[in-house]
């Protein structure tokens, strides 16, 4: 059975490159594969994740996530890491994926397959690496998915004027309610 070799690329705007080359066999899970790839770049893998087809334009195509959240429904389309292999989606010899890690930080991964060679690892082989592997958490969340103050927090200036307005009631008055 044939062994592929992947270029797995972060794509970060750090000037510094970091890419590690996996060689495994054909015949392993996109599950497989995203497990090497998270124990390359030395992350806990606990986080969602998701593979996309792609062209040589790195555009998205076909999804295959890490675990079925459909809560239920039945959906033809769903394809799911463990049931798929590698060698159902190898459709050129430079095969590009994209790999979207932890939805929240936004870790993207840029896969080419570089080559294949006759015989395959029994397990996924790290067989190269360069550069210096980022912190899991160093990637900041994007300041739109941030929750910068307590919703229950009353101390905050009120801001659309709704303190403006004098019920003669108290706080003291309120509590006698709760």
């Amino acid at each position: 059975m044939p062994g592929l070799k992947f270029r797995v690329l972060l794509d970060s705007n750090d000037k510094e490159e970091i890419f590690h080359d996996i060689l495994l066999s054909d015949e392993e899970s996109f599950e497989s594969f995203f497990n090497a790839i998270i124990s390359a770049f030395a992350f806990e893998g606990n986080q969602m994740a998701s593979f996309y087809v792609s062209n040589d334009n790195w555009d998205k195509g076909e999804e295959i996530s890490l675990l079925d959240l459909s809560e239920g429904e039945t959906s033809s389309e769903l394809m799911i890491m463990k049931d798929v292999k590698l060698n159902e989606y190898i459709s050129d010899e430079n095969q590009k994926f994209i790999l979207v890690y932890d939805f929240l930080s936004m870790w993207i991964f840029l896969i080419e397959l570089v080559g294949i060679v006759k015989e395959a690892p029994e397990t996924p082989k790290l067989i190269l690496s360069v550069g210096e592997n980022p912190k899991e958490d160093s990637k900041e969340i994007s300041e739109e998915l941030q929750i910068t103050t307590d919703p229950m927090d009353d101390s905050e200036p009120d801001e659309f004027g709704f303190d403006d307005f004098e019920d003669g009631y108290s706080n003291d008055d309120i509590k006698s309610f709760e």
